[in-house]
């Protein structure tokens, strides 16, 4: 029997969970950074500036930003001098995050088109792995943490941001009520698109709890691993060292 993975409430085989995203984030490309600003009320914007500082990017330091689409996370290390690869399995969010680093004049950016699992860049390339917002979105997250792992040089560190499930009393019941009812919506009238945007919050429900993901992050190789929850949980900043 072919082994099924989550893609939302639905259980699919591997290859249509790859082929599906795909296309989810090849549809959401162009609106992707609007529905953001929608969907959180600004505030993704305050959450990517603290996953930044908790990053600490450093001059010249190798960074590989991955699912780094349109730039965001990319821009803000470049600018305290970090040397970023922002990698995506989908060409079309690059594309716009292209366009976005030539509109604003930031130079100094790689971007290349690779699967997470299957990183083609040499084992202990990278001072630092980043992933906001993505990891949810693999096929086999156990495979793309052992990658990145596998890529960081010894010392490097890995930092992932994900949307999670809160843990507040009485916050939990209207975040889901938003995630289910309200943010397909909100593609649907943006974006045109209300099922690609149904699909990334049935995403979130699909996710591992913190202290679940926190312990697939050990189980890649990862030590001193960390959470730090904002919102209770509705977001999470997890940390880990190679050594």
């Amino acid at each position: 029997m072919t082994d099924k993975v989550s893609f939302g409430y639905e259980d699919v085989a591997p290859d249509e969970k790859t082929r599906r995203v795909g296309a989810v984030f090849s549809n959401v490309a162009r609106k992707y950074d609007v529905m953001n600003d929608a969907m959180s009320g600004g505030m993704h914007r305050l959450w990517k500036d603290r996953f930044v500082k908790r990053v600490k990017p450093q001059p010249h330091e190798a960074i590989l930003d991955m699912a780094g689409g349109t730039g965001d996370i990319a821009f803000r290390m470049a600018a305290r001098g970090a040397e970023v690869v922002v990698a995506d399995i989908n060409q079309d969010m690059l594309d716009v995050g292209i366009e976005r680093a030539m509109e604003r004049g930031i130079d100094g950016l790689s971007w290349s088109c690779q699967n997470a699992e299957t990183l083609t860049y040499p084992s202990n390339t990278f001072d630092a792995y980043t992933i906001v917002f993505g990891i949810r979105n693999v096929t086999h997250i156990d495979k793309a943490l052992r990658e990145a792992h596998r890529v960081l040089k010894p010392g490097g560190r890995f930092y992932c941001m994900e949307f999670g499930t809160t843990d507040w009393p009485g916050f939990k019941e209207i975040y889901d009520l938003y995630s289910h009812q309200i943010m397909p919506k909100l593609g649907k009238a943006i974006a045109d698109d209300e099922e690609s945007y149904r699909y990334l919050a049935e995403s979130i429900r699909r996710f591992p709890l913190a202290h679940e993901f926190e312990r697939m992050i050990r189980d890649a190789g990862f030590v001193n691993t960390r959470v730090e929850k904002i919102l209770g949980g509705a977001v999470n900043i997890h940390s880990g060292w190679k050594i």
